[in-house]
């Protein structure tokens, strides 16, 4: 028995030397990642203080680029942002409450069209957003970037928000029915409530690609003072030339762009999280 013991013991020293030895080896590896990811960075802030040092970030944020102000660009950013993140949150709300919760004909087959959906890239839909919004007068607005950023990730926060609903148990709604709640009631005063983590998750996650798209408001922005964060640096390269005297103004221009995007994954990291593993586990 003694013997057996001291096995175990052993056993266990083994395990937790080995387990030692692997965060050794992680927190190495991060550390690694860590500097890599640094050297960019480090690099565009350096360069961002060339000839004149910090002036250089004051001097973008007090003159306009063709006419337009520095802070144009970002309420543009947000209002994209912010009006495609609550359309995409209100669909796919509705959408996969229904298709986990509600039984209707041909549930399965649209479901599983919408999942196909998810293969089909943003340059795809180009010419069609293009012909529809030259048709409907909806070029050059900020409507036509938020149908565009919310529509190209609808089949995304369908597959998420569904994934999150079957994680709640069906009994909730059964017992709810018997009280005589309906289908809406359910989903307002039960569901909906339940699944906050997933809807910020999804909410955040929407208005960080919605800051970091170039591709749409590209295409269907032809106008300075609709442009968006993104496509107003091809606006600071034209205005600001590569001389060295406006090299360090081009940068800074740039480290300005990347803040919003910054500020919100790092405020909004832990409802990230919570949103991914919330639903990770069903009852």
């Amino acid at each position: 028995m003694r013997k057996k013991k001291e096995k175990d013991y052993e056993l266990e020293q083994d395990l937790f030397a080995i387990s030692k030895a692997n965060r050794r080896v992680m927190i190495v590896f991060l550390i690694i990642m860590l500097a890599l990811w640094c050297v960019p960075i480090y690099s565009l802030l350096k360069d961002s203080l060339k000839v004149h040092g910090i002036e250089n970030y004051w001097y973008v944020l007090t003159n306009e680029v063709n006419g337009v102000p520095f802070y144009q660009y970002f309420v543009n950013s947000i209002i994209n942002a912010v009006f495609a993140s609550a359309l995409l949150v209100l669909i796919c709300s509705f959408s996969g409450f229904a298709f986990s919760k509600i039984e209707f004909a041909g549930r399965k087959v649209i479901y599983n069209l919408v999942l196909m959906c998810l293969a089909i890239s943003g340059p795809i839909l180009i010419i069609p957003f293009f012909y529809i919004y030259k048709t409907a007068h909806l070029y050059n607005t900020h409507l036509a970037i938020i149908l565009s950023e919310c529509l190209i990730t609808i089949p995304f926060g369908v597959l998420m928000m569904k994934n999150f609903f079957d994680g709640l148990p069906t009994e909730l709604m059964e017992s709810a029915n018997v009280d005589g709640a309906s289908i809406q009631r359910c989903f307002f005063s039960i569901y909906l409530p339940l699944a906050k983590p997933a809807i910020i998750n999804l909410a955040v996650l929407q208005i960080m690609w919605s800051f970091q798209d170039f591709l749409f408001p590209l295409m269907f922005l032809t106008k300075d003072k609709a442009y968006t964060t993104t496509v107003a640096v091809n606006a600071f390269k034209g205005a600001y030339g590569m001389t060295p005297q406006n090299l360090g103004r081009y940068n800074a221009a740039l480290v300005l762009i990347s803040i919003p995007s910054i500020l919100i994954f790092t405020f909004a990291q832990k409802f990230i999280v919570n949103g991914i593993t919330s639903g990770a586990v069903k009852e």
